[in-house]
């Protein structure tokens, strides 16, 4: 096993690997990506990482965190549409979920009285601003939960065969 860094500000790539216990080595083995480049991505010396490494680097590395960070700080498009999951344990996912669903339906005649002609109004927008953050809340709940399922099923606490089966 190779040294592990002492760098005070380490990327989400290299803290994810290093987490695993894997030199740059054995995570070019797992993700088919050089040593070399494995180093200019975690010290931030390429400037546009792409997709794909991500992707392998998130599988090998088993964090699927690392590609919504990466969507929701280097990829234009998911910068702009993509909200970074910052909540990770199924307490708080739970919870998150549940206290936006409750809220969003003690809207939902408020937000049927709007939606009927198909446009908002000026003495509509205030309800209407409140109701879209809480569906961007539950949004966000639905999300972390599919990262944190993935997590799981990535590190062997869920069955992958039976969750799979069950989710078709």
């Amino acid at each position: 096993m190779g040294k592990t860094s002492t760098k005070g500000n380490k990327t989400l790539y290299q803290t994810a690997r290093e987490n695993l216990g894997l030199s740059r080595e054995k995570a070019s083995e797992l993700t088919g990506l050089e040593p070399s480049k494995i180093e200019r991505i975690e010290n931030e010396k390429i400037n546009k990482i792409d997709a794909y490494d991500v992707v392998a680097m998130a599988d090998a590395y088993k964090e699927p965190k690392i590609c919504n960070h990466y969507c929701t700080n280097e990829c234009p498009i998911g910068m702009k549409y993509v909200p970074e999951v910052k909540i990770e344990s199924l307490k708080e996912i739970t919870v998150e979920m549940l206290a936006s669903l409750e809220a969003l339906d003690a809207q939902k005649s408020r937000f049927l009285q709007i939606a009927r002609d198909g446009q908002v109004d000026d003495n509509e927008l205030n309800d209407f601003v409140q109701i879209q953050k809480e569906l961007e809340q539950i949004s966000m709940a639905v999300e972390a939960l599919q990262i944190w399922s993935e997590k799981m099923l990535a590190e062997g606490k869920i069955d992958v065969v039976k969750y799979r089966k069950l989710m078709k």
